[in-house]
């Protein structure tokens, strides 16, 4: 039923404890299909040994070093199973999530696409993704996407969903190269499927010290990310999604630029001022009609991208402590801080 395609760059040595969580499950209608590159992070002897002592892993190997949309494509397309799942080595599925998984397929009649929770641990603390609120809104029949528009302000991942294979195929579905490739894959997967259904779960948890995927891709930039939501906005146009669709993918899609911009060595000091001004052209070429931004902070800060505020942006991103520090040090001075 499930095929688990895992992208077997072990950068932070968890792998086998990602395998065991798909392997030891009750659930045995599943195959991992594990792919190498060349990679010196790859763990082939691993992987071999995993393939040796259970039938239902296959291996794949790549030649060279590729980036992680090559890897999962290859994943795919050796995948056997009716649904495929993409997993990367510090992910782990916990008790019995696949069975779950299972049960919800067949009670939703299988949908195309099967959404479901995740959690990050950070620190000793698990921390739960961002569209647990969406999820929890929702009922167990399936529906059609475009009739709950609000998954597209939901982050685009693709391991916190199941694709049917079917689907993936006739839709010639696969991951470009470079980074942030998820985003148009999962945006043109939830718009093709005729029924989505939902699994109140959090099934997978991420335990990624870096933001960046282990694979990476050697030629990518974060300034990939302009294409992928170009690319997702004329989705829209062509399945005419636009006016439901975009204000929701309109927030997630600032927001995202917002993260990429206050993570910290995710841009250098000189790609910062040309990647914000690269996301005010978008803010005001992708605005939909009577949009509101969000409240509070937060959309503050969303006013500053449509304007195109710049140093008003750092100095509303600056942690308290030291906005308060500004305010003290300018006092002294004898002048009021400056926003801009």
């Amino acid at each position: 039923m499930i095929s688990v395609i895992v992208a077997a760059h072990d950068l932070q040595g968890q792998l086998e404890v990602c395998l065991n969580s798909i392997l030891n499950q009750s659930f045995r209608d599943v195959e991992v299909v594990a792919v190498l590159d060349q990679s010196a992070e790859c763990p082939a002897d691993l992987v071999d040994d995993y393939a040796r002592r259970d039938g239902r892993v296959s291996v794949v190997r790549l030649t060279g070093v590729v980036g992680i949309g090559r890897i999962r494509n290859a994943g795919a397309e050796r995948a056997a199973g009716d649904y495929l799942l993409f997993l990367d080595s510090d992910h782990i599925i916990g008790g019995e999530t696949l069975q779950a998984m299972g049960d919800q397929l067949q009670s939703a009649d299988e949908p195309d696409v099967l959404l479901f929770g995740h959690t990050r641990l950070h620190r000793g603390r698990s921390w739960p993704g961002a569209a647990v609120g969406l999820l929890a809104r929702q009922g167990r029949e399936s529906f059609a996407s475009i009739d709950q528009p609000e998954l597209f302000g939901a982050p685009a991942y693709s391991w916190d969903r199941l694709v049917r294979r079917d689907l993936w195929i006739r839709q010639e579905l696969a991951f470009p190269d470079g980074l942030h490739e998820e985003v148009t894959v999962v945006h043109r997967a939830m718009l093709a499927a005729d029924r989505v259904a939902v699994l109140k779960w959090n099934c997978v948890q991420i335990r990624r010290r870096h933001t960046q995927h282990p694979a990476g891709s050697r030629d990518g930039t974060h300034f990939d990310v302009f294409g992928r939501y170009e690319e997702s906005f004329d989705l829209l146009e062509e399945r005419d999604a636009l006016d439901v669709v975009a204000p929701f993918l309109f927030t997630r899609m600032i927001r995202h630029y917002l993260f990429l911009l206050n993570l910290e060595g995710c841009l250098s000091r000189s790609e910062r001022p040309q990647f914000f001004e690269r996301a005010s052209e978008h803010y005001r070429r992708f605005l939909p009609d009577g949009y509101e931004h969000p409240e509070g902070r937060e959309g503050v800060k969303f006013q500053l991208v449509a304007s195109g505020r710049y140093s008003a942006l750092k100095a509303a991103s600056l942690p308290q402590q030291a906005r308060s520090f500004v305010s003290r040090s300018a006092a002294v001075r004898g002048r009021q801080p400056q926003a801009g």
